[in-house]
Order: structure tokens, then C-alpha cells, then sequence
């Protein structure tokens, strides 16, 4: 079953960044007593342009997309032009809409999905994306590296892999720099990827900065939102907007490789 946005007990949604949680001072415990928190509704997001690098008639953009916890991180693949369907989707997550199975992705690898999830091709949702153009060639021969690594992707741990390291791993087969560390949200981890790969040099220090400033974004999430006062815990907004999209929970996951030498020497933010 695929999740759905407007369902709460989409688990996913949270687990993938346990670890962002965990650098800011939550408790696991807090937030896994989320499942009786009703619908929220939230404002559409109106700050991902389309950054492109990179030249050809066919594309791979990376994708970062709100969600009740922290975000989700994907890449969606296509020809310029036309539009993407759910199968040129590809991201990692805890398999299934059982919430046990993002709990036990914090002690044990639990089965995972590989592909789309319900908010993924919604612009409304997106906060941050960055497109590569590439030939038909170099298109060919990643999208069949994606297959090989959906095959190969059978679990999903918050502390060996999750979304952020998947999709480092195929921004890294097409000769793309990824960022640093996968233990951050995944606003941050789009950008500053996107910023290492276009003529930002600077980025790469900036990584820990910036996901310190986004701990404190108030539309960083659905929690943050709510603690802003932009939105009410009934799914009503404060400010009176008519009809916002209504969005809980979408799937997300961050990563933190144990061999990830350059994350291991951060600080624990996410």
C-alpha cells in the first residue's frame, strides 16, 4: 500500500529523520505518541525553483518534499517535456503504512519500497529540488543503475540507510558530489547538493549551519508549523487561508552510513 499525505499514521513520514530528531533534543518516545495528533492542514510550498545543470534532451531531479516530520528525499527521471509517472519515481522508505515497521528500523533493518510515494509528484509539496539534463545515453545507463539499486535495496535503517544515502548513492554514479553527511533534513541535503554542484564552493561548510537554521524554519514541518502557531493541531489555520492542501504525514528517511567517515566527524545534527 502507498501512503497517504492526509493519513497521520503514515509512520514513514517520521522515521526517516528519527536521527534530526534525536540532534535536536526530541524524545523518541514523544514522537512515536504522535498517532493520536489529528490532521493538519498546510500551506502549499512556493520556495523550489527548478535549478538545472547539466545539458540533454532527458533529466534526473532530486527532490526534497514536506511531510509531518522533516521531509522525504527522492529523484524523479523523465524526458524534458513530459510528464513523470509514478514509476519514474524512486526513493527508500520503511515498506508498507505499518507504523511498528519505522519503530524497528531504529534497531533492526526492517523491508523496504523503493519508488513512489503519495506527495512525490505534487509541486505544492516540494521544497527544494535540483534537475540534471543529460543525454539519452547517460540517461540509459543511470536509470539502469537505479533499477539495480532498487533490487538491491531490501531494507531500510534509520542508522545504516535511508533516503538520503539512496539518493547520494545515485547522484554519486552520475559523477555528482553529494553532501557530507546524510544525518540532515532533507530540504538541506537537496540544496547544498545542488549548491556543491553548481559553482558554490562555500556549501560544503555551510552544511551544518544550514541544517541548524532549518531546526528553527517554521514551515519546516508539520510539528513546526503547529508550534509557530501557523496551523492549529485540528488541521485549521490560523490565519484564515481558504482551503490549504491538507497534509500529515508523506514518506521520508534520512541516512547516516557507518561508513560514512566525513558524517561520523560532524557534529550530530541530523
Amino acid at each position: 500500500m502507498r501512503r497517504k499525505l492526509s493519513h497521520f499514521g503514515d509512520w514513514a513520514g517520521v522515521a526517516g529523520l528519527w536521527i534530526v530528531a534525536v540532534a535536536i533534543g526530541f524524545d523518541l518516545g514523544a514522537a512515536s505518541a504522535q498517532t493520536g495528533t489529528p490532521q493538519i492542514a498546510r500551506p502549499a510550498s512556493s520556495n523550489s525553483p527548478v535549478v538545472t545543470g547539466g545539458s540533454g534532451q532527458y533529466y534526473f531531479e532530486f527532490r526534497s518534499r514536506q511531510a509531518w516530520d522533516y521531509g522525504h528525499t527522492f529523484v524523479v527521471f523523465g524526458r524534458v517535456g513530459e510528464a513523470p509517472s509514478k514509476r519514474n519515481v524512486a526513493g527508500l522508505s520503511p515498506k508498507g503504512d505499518d507504523p511498528s515497521m519505522w519503530v524497528m528500523g531504529h534497531y533492526v533493518p526492517v523491508p523496504s519500497d523503493t519508488g513512489w510515494t503519495d506527495g512525490d509528484l505534487e509541486d505544492r509539496y516540494i521544497t527544494s529540488r535540483y534537475r540534471v539534463l543529460v543525454s539519452k545515453e547517460q540517461y540509459d545507463r543511470t536509470v539502469a543503475y537505479i533499477r539495480q539499486l532498487q533490487a538491491k535495496s531490501t531494507t531500510w535503517s534509520v542508522e545504516m540507510y535511508n533516503c538520503n544515502a539512496f539518493v547520494a548513492d545515485i547522484a554519486n554514479f552520475m559523477g555528482l558530489k553529494a553532501p557530507s553527511s546524510t544525518w540532515i533534513y532533507p530540504r538541506v541535503f537537496v540544496t547544498n547538493m545542488r549548491k556543491i554542484n553548481t559553482g558554490h564552493p562555500e556549501a560544503a561548510n555551510e552544511l551544518v549551519s544550514e541544517n541548524v537554521k532549518e531546526m528553527s524554519n517554521p514551515t519546516r514541518d508539520g510539528r513546526a508549523m503547529i508550534s509557530a502557531g501557523m496551523i492549529k493541531s485540528d488541521g485549521a489555520p490560523t490565519g484564515g487561508s481558504a482551503s490549504p492542501p491538507h497534509v500529515t504525514i508523506g514518506a521520508v528517511r534520512v541516512t547516516n552510513r557507518a561508513a560514512n567517515s566525513a558524517a561520523a566527524s560532524e557534529p550530530h545534527t541530523p
